[in-house]
């Protein structure tokens, strides 16, 4: 049984950076979209990208603050089984528990009562600080 690991989150100050990765153990990525959420307490968790099992990036402007898809980017080290979200001039508003996830279809909405996705990571905290 597969399962996503997290790692490389932190605290870092506005305008910083931070790199997430998410390996997956278990299983082959073969077939496989992979992707980025992230819960913002107090709002609806957001999808911030998604790389389809032939490599097409999506979903990339459907958070909320679209200056988003101009800050981060997402790829894949299919050797590695590990995909990661690196994350430039980071903002205040942020702040969020990301998580990894990989299905055979990854949609630009998080897991809810409707629908589950195969691998779920656990989130991991990305703090910015002013």
């Amino acid at each position: 049984e597969g399962q996503l690991t997290e790692a490389e989150g932190g605290s870092v100050q506005a305008g910083g950076s931070l790199r997430l990765s998410c390996t997956l153990s278990g299983t082959t990525l073969e077939n496989l979209d992979v992707g980025w959420y992230r819960h913002t307490p107090g709002e609806e968790c957001e999808v911030v990208s998604v790389i389809s099992s032939t490599g097409t990036h999506y979903f990339e402007d459907y958070t909320r603050d679209p200056s988003v898809k101009e800050r981060f980017a997402s790829s894949l080290d299919n050797g590695r089984k590990t995909f990661y979200l690196q994350m430039n001039s980071l903002k205040v508003q942020d702040t969020a528990a990301y998580h990894c996830a990989a299905d055979e279809s990854l949609h630009a909405f998080c897991p809810n009562r409707h629908v589950n996705y195969k691998y779920w990571g656990q989130g991991i905290q990305v703090t910015v600080t002013s």
